[in-house]
């Protein structure tokens, strides 16, 4: 086995091509409209929000004197910019940063004209950082409701539809606010099926879901929301722009990079590498534990009947995972989680390695992208005292990952297409190719 095609190494390098295919210096340029007759105000929110705004003043035929406009990123991942002011601001729990930013950006698209055009930047994490609630409930409020759907373990469109309804600027609100400048919105998918509505709570186009739904959520969940929550819910008032609603008619949104892409970016650097790999799905969800059980499955029937495919094999998948937080004080996002289920699962099968990482960098609210576990993952667990089963139990996939050095740190990608799962299975004894 040489060097270049450890296992390992192998894996990384897959995330790494995942990653690479959805770079916004890459996806961006070519998506750019024409320059309009007006002013160009740029705007936008989320992971890759700086990075976007970055190539935008790259490439803009006009250069970045020609720009305007402010964008918003999680801390940590700026990008330097001319024209664009960047705002670093809380995620996934909004903070006082983020606010204030949302409503700056509310009054530079106010005012304007047929003749202007709003750029809007979107991307993973646009929900969180896009927070700007409406005067009626405080902002401590709607911070205190998406904390609880977190570690309820709801599904992001899910989080999204009430974020939707708490908000004066998601759910269509933004393109409204802007009226009668023409919208453009670019977007990086995070999302499964990569519904522009659910896309950082999709503030540029109609927003099918109703207060409603919202409210079912959070009964649903059993979470006990703050009266000014209930109340603003319960008002007729709260509801956002629906599909037909005319202040959205000058608004188009192009999703210029999605997880498949990123997928078939991998497969294609493991064909390289000699290995086939099978792409399972671009929009896998569920609890990490339990999606992990289940590829265990499928990676064994690899491994014992070349079954869905025969080694040297990759599993890839993407989507986003979600975990139910059942310790206190637990450390680790959906793909450590993930990762260390699948350790337990396989209980240390030949030949099987794999990988689970944010395309983001950052997976949950930790500085790592995710893990890396391999056949002997649960032996050097327990020679280093850990209780595997324990740990799992407790939300502490971080913690024990971290021990054994087996996190995956690679800083802020400035990019967001989800999670990147890479199982690699090759013939118990051999190597890869």
């Amino acid at each position: 086995m040489t060097p270049a095609h450890a296992p390992r190494a192998l894996l990384r390098a897959l995330f790494d091509a995942a990653v690479a295919a959805a770079d916004p210096a890459h996806v961006v340029p070519s998506a750019l409209p024409p320059p309009p007759r007006g002013r160009v105000v740029v705007v936008g929110a989320g992971k890759a929000a700086a990075a976007m705004a970055k190539a935008v003043e790259d490439h803009w035929p006009g250069g970045p004197q020609a720009l305007e406009g402010l964008v918003i990123t999680r801390h940590g991942h700026g990008a330097p910019t001319r024209a664009v002011r960047v705002v670093e601001a809380g995620h996934p729990v909004p903070d006082a940063a983020g606010r204030a930013a949302a409503a700056e950006i509310l009054r530079r698209v106010g005012g304007l004209g047929p003749e202007d055009l709003v750029l809007c930047l979107l991307s993973g994490g646009g929900s969180a950082l896009l927070s700007l609630p409406p005067p009626a409930v405080p902002f401590e409020d709607t911070r205190a409701v998406t904390q609880a759907l977190l570690r309820a373990g709801a599904a992001i469109d899910e989080i999204n539809a009430v974020r939707k309804h708490l908000s004066a600027i998601q759910g269509g609100r933004l393109a409204v606010a802007a009226a009668p400048a023409r919208v453009v919105t670019l977007a990086i998918s995070d999302v499964a099926g990569d519904d522009p509505a659910v896309i950082a709570s999709g503030p540029t186009v109609a927003d099918p879901s109703t207060r409603r739904d919202a409210l079912a959520v959070l009964d649903r969940y059993g979470i006990s929301a703050p009266d000014s929550v209930r109340a603003w819910l319960d008002d007729p008032a709260c509801e956002t722009p629906k599909p037909g609603e005319t202040a959205l008619a000058e608004s188009a949104v192009h999703v210029i990079a999605r997880p498949w892409p990123a997928l078939e970016a991998a497969a294609a650097a493991a064909r390289a590498a000699g290995v086939t790999p099978l792409i399972l799905g671009d929009a896998l969800q569920g609890e990490a534990r339990e999606v992990a059980r289940a590829l265990a499955g499928m990676a064994l029937s690899c491994a014992a009947h070349g079954q869905p495919a025969a080694p040297p094999c990759v599993l890839l998948s993407g989507g986003e995972l979600t975990v139910t937080v059942r310790g206190s004080g637990g450390r680790g996002g959906p793909n450590a989680e993930f990762a260390l289920a699948l350790a337990q699962a396989l209980n240390g099968a030949p030949g099987i390695h794999a990988l689970a990482c944010d395309s983001d960098g950052i997976d949950g609210s930790e500085d790592n992208a995710g893990a890396l576990i391999g056949p002997d993952t649960l032996a050097r667990a327990r020679a280093a005292g850990e209780d595997v089963a324990a740990r799992l139990a407790a939300n502490q996939s971080w913690d024990l990952f971290d021990r054994l050095g087996d996190l995956v740190v690679t800083g802020p990608t400035r990019t967001n297409v989800n999670d990147v799962r890479a199982i690699l299975i090759h013939p118990a004894g051999g190597s890869v190719p």
